[in-house]
């Protein structure tokens, strides 16, 4: 599982970098999007999953942090996420009025 993981992160950053790389707007966008989603999915893997362990300690008990989650890297994706929405929508908006303005849709306005 480890290996789809690690192949699953390479391709979407990868991907990612290939279509920033592209000269239209628009491809620049789906590719900071998709390297944000591999990035998210990096630190989603470094919070190790643990099947059937109490995301919180109990203040009862001596505390063995091998057998806690660590809930940690779930909230910064999930903030990661609402954050990289939001700035995909505003990038959206942005890439709207700029083709209106310069009736193309080329990172630097200019047809090739």
């Amino acid at each position: 599982m480890e290996l789809a993981l690690a192949i699953g992160i390479g391709v979407l950053i990868g991907s990612g970098v290939w279509l920033v790389l592209r000269p239209r707007t628009y491809q620049v966008i789906i590719g900071l999007s998709l390297a944000g989603y591999g990035v998210n999915l990096f630190i989603f893997s470094m919070g190790r999953l643990r099947v059937n362990a109490p995301p919180v300690l109990d203040t009862g008990r001596p505390v063995d942090p091998s057998l806690y989650t660590d809930p940690l890297p779930q909230a910064l994706v999930l903030t990661a996420i609402v954050i990289g929405f939001a700035t995909t929508a505003l990038f959206l908006v942005v890439l709207l009025v700029s083709r209106g303005l310069t009736g193309s849709d080329h990172v630097d306005g200019r047809e090739p």
